[in-house]
């Protein structure tokens, strides 16, 4: 039967070409998919019916008009848009590096639907004005949901605070410095009592800078060995300690991000026991790399925080496990292809990440480390909670964010097929399992991808 034209304006197209909106009043019924709602704690098959950009039913067999078009997922992952709490898309400031056009591509083909991007720009985000630049250039790109926060204070400086209420105004989901310190205890303290009194979370990056004393790699055998400028496990547990003080003081929302140490999960685990308002996220890397992989000066893992002892990684697993981190984000940091290339200290830490979230998620799985409704919550719903969106949930009326992946898709990661501007990953050529097949953004795919077996599926029309 031949299609409506209507019908050929909506079809499914690969995703390095511009995707196309759904008609208003097009419906898009998903059938047969093993649906994870870490939400609802569901976990079974069934059927999700979009319409208008919302999710309009969920259940079993469910019955299709005919304005619906039909997808068979059988034997597919149905699971909330990925939430990332933190990647840099390289725009304002260092377009040679990345752009949002490019990051925003490899976010949809991760499975990304929300990401939160700190506000380490160039310039900064401390006013309204760049908060304002930012989103703008969020919403010229479109199919993702960018969320932002705004700096903690002037130009990062650590000196004078930001214009913190102008920010929440304009739009800051939270407040952060990024990897900068804030040396001066009084401020740290007044920024808390300020985000406090705006109801948002301040985000730390937990480092002590004098203990870490512009080092590149974790303070061991391994950076002795290879003579590298050593950051000690102390510079995480020092800041954490102090963060942590001044929650006990204020009351006040802190989120710590990329935990990396054994010792600082055990703070975590103290601090939660109390029920102090705090949470944590690791960086996926972290759970599977360690020193030993900086081994032969590899550049490719220099990261910050630097990676840790096995030690350590096991212990940010158990916590991931444990729900002591609530969050696995892709601490997604594209480089230019020079940035890898001087002597290890000179090279700029950072790995581009995001397209090796859901293949490493399923190791997580494999491992035995998460199941598959656990991993879900880490990616998906966690960290939605922190960064205090409605995201990461499947519910009816809610927001059609979704993502379609083929647990069963075998292939070896290759850097030169990423869609992000950065090629840098440790995992190249790691044979991994799972695909992102399609995202959607509000109920219209943004990205769509063959399916394991090669062929492209595309959905047919009832009627």
């Amino acid at each position: 039967m031949t299609r409506p034209a209507q019908m050929k304006e909506w079809s499914l197209k690969a995703h390095s070409e511009s995707v196309p909106t759904l008609p208003e009043g097009r419906a898009l019924l998903i059938r047969g998919a093993r649906i994870l709602d870490p939400a609802s704690a569901h976990d079974g098959v069934g059927d999700v019916l979009l319409r208008d950009g919302k999710i309009a039913a969920i259940g079993q067999h469910l019955e299709a008009a005919t304005d619906v078009t039909i997808l068979n997922a059988r034997g597919q992952w149905l699971l909330p848009g990925l939430v990332d709490l933190c990647a840099r898309f390289r725009e304002p400031g260092q377009t040679h590096k990345a752009s949002f056009a490019s990051e925003t591509r490899a976010a949809q083909a991760a499975g990304v639907t929300e990401v939160v991007i700190p506000p380490d720009t160039s310039p900064a985000i401390d006013t309204p004005a760049m908060l304002i630049r930012l989103q703008r250039i969020a919403q010229q790109i479109g199919g993702l949901d960018v969320r932002v926060l705004g700096a903690l204070t002037k130009g990062l400086g650590g000196e004078a605070l930001a214009e913190m209420s102008a920010l929440k105004g304009a739009g800051a989901v939270g407040f952060s410095n990024a990897l900068a310190p804030v040396r001066d205890s009084l401020i740290a303290r007044r920024a808390l009592e300020y985000a406090n009194g705006l109801d948002l979370t301040t985000h730390v990056f937990a480092q002590d800078a004098t203990l870490a004393a512009g080092g590149c790699v974790h303070e061991g055998p391994v950076g002795t060995r290879l003579g590298l400028s050593p950051i000690p496990a102390a510079a995480e547990v020092a800041a954490l300690r102090f963060w942590i003080s001044l929650v006990e003081d204020t009351g006040a929302r802190i989120h710590f991000c990329r935990l990396s140490t054994a010792r600082g999960v055990e703070l975590m685990e103290s601090a939660l026991a109390r029920n102090l308002p705090i949470s944590a996220d690791v960086a996926m890397h972290q759970l599977f790399l360690t020193d030993q992989d900086v081994d032969g000066f590899n550049a490719l893992c220099h990261v910050q925080p630097p990676l840790r002892t096995a030690a350590d990684r096991d212990a940010l697993r158990a916590a991931v496990r444990e729900g002591t981190i609530a969050a696995i984000c892709s601490d997604h940091k594209p480089h230019e292809a020079d940035a890898k290339i001087n002597p290890f200290p000179m090279t700029e830490p950072g790995v581009s990440s995001l397209e090796t979230m859901v293949p490493l998620a399923l190791a997580l799985i494999d491992d035995g480390v998460l199941s598959p409704l656990s991993a879900v919550e880490r990616l998906c719903l966690g960290p939605a909670t922190i960064a205090g969106t409605d995201g990461g949930r499947l519910a009816v009326g809610g927001t059609a964010n979704l993502c379609l992946i083929d647990p069963k898709a075998q292939y070896r990661i290759d850097p030169e097929k990423f869609l992000s501007a950065g090629r840098h990953t440790p995992f190249a050529e790691r044979t991994v399992r799972g695909r992102v097949l399609r995202t959607f953004h509000r109920g219209i795919e943004v990205f769509h991808t063959a399916d394991s077996s090669g062929r492209r599926s595309t959905p047919t029309r009832l009627g």
